[in-house]
């Protein structure tokens, strides 16, 4: 081969309009048989439509033209395999986030006594903002406050295990709960500013 015919060939390779893809024809002919392939995959009608979306979507996208218009059928074939695990894979996702919720739900319903979604998201998020809250107060106070109501102490029990007096649980619980309220009614404004 001459140098002049080569430097013509690889001219033709490089050239974007020599190797352009017309994806709408080339995909409407190749429709059928990956709708099949697609529905074998996935088991059911259930996601063809969006794994074909998925598929033309993917194919207009590549960057790097094919050269050999023969092996248009077996790249698509491999873009509709991965276009259909990329599928089961956010599907499973998917289902993992139902059940977690379906689960998560009645211990909610339970603590708070919603079983609305938005009940539950809600009673979520105040149960973020004291967790914030609580991580802005100094650690004793936020020690004494957990101690009286996640642990249900007494006075006493706190007082005895503390080493300090009943009295001095007294205000530290006071100033610990009145640091804890405007924590929380910052927290309140802010969030009503969003």
């Amino acid at each position: 081969m001459s140098d002049s015919a080569f430097e013509k060939r690889s001219d033709a390779i490089r050239s974007p309009a020599a190797c352009e893809t017309d994806w709408a024809a080339a995909l409407t002919a190749h429709d059928r048989w990956l709708r099949t392939i697609v529905f074998a995959r996935l088991r059911g009608r259930e996601g063809v439509e969006d794994v074909m979306q998925e598929i033309a979507l993917a194919a207009v996208k590549q960057a790097a033209p094919l050269h050999d218009r023969a092996k248009l059928g077996p790249w698509l074939y491999g873009l509709a395999v991965r276009q259909c695990l990329m599928y089961r894979r956010k599907c499973g996702r998917a289902r993992r986030l139902r059940d977690s919720y379906a689960q998560a739900v009645p211990t909610a319903a339970r603590e708070t006594g919603a079983a609305d979604p938005l009940e539950w998201l809600v009673a979520k998020e105040r149960q973020q903002g004291v967790r914030r809250a609580l991580q802005r107060l100094p650690r004793r106070d936020a020690e004494i406050l957990l101690l009286k109501y996640s642990e249900n102490w007494n006075y006493h029990q706190i007082a005895r295990h503390l080493g300090l007096s009943h009295s001095a649980v007294e205000t530290r619980l006071h100033r610990a709960r009145r640091k804890l309220r405007e924590e929380l009614a910052a927290w309140q404004t802010t969030e009503d500013r969003r």
